[in-house]
């Protein structure tokens, strides 16, 4: 599976971003689909997960209640909409297919969150 991430920015805290990520190569629509991030010197760090239907999510406790995980089968792609934005928010985002990675990784989408 081959994925493409799209979206990112430079925004002030406070603002929304909507990301983006296309997969092609596999069956979209039979993967849970993940969020990761990555800031410099960090690993990847989980953010969100949807099941393949979307009826189930599951957000990590530094994004919940802000961060919201979607999906389009028809579309092959999955979106992390991202509201109330904080400077710790700032990193390289990614997806892949859950709950293992097992796609190729994209080169991920830059999210920069000014004070």
């Amino acid at each position: 599976v081959q994925l493409v991430e799209s979206g990112g920015g430079l925004v002030q805290a406070g603002d929304s971003l909507r990301l983006s990520c296309t997969a092609s190569g596999g069956t979209f629509s039979s993967y849970t689909m993940d969020w990761y991030r990555q800031t410099p010197g960090k690993g990847r760090e989980f953010v969100a997960r949807i099941n393949w239907s979307g009826s189930t999510t599951y957000y990590a406790n530094s994004v919940r209640g802000r961060f919201t995980i979607s999906r389009d089968n028809a579309k092959n792609t999955v979106y992390l909409h991202m509201n109330s934005l904080r400077p710790e928010d700032t990193a390289i985002y990614y997806c892949n297919t859950g709950p293992s990675p097992g796609g190729s990784w994209g080169q991920g989408t830059q999210v920069t969150v000014s004070s």
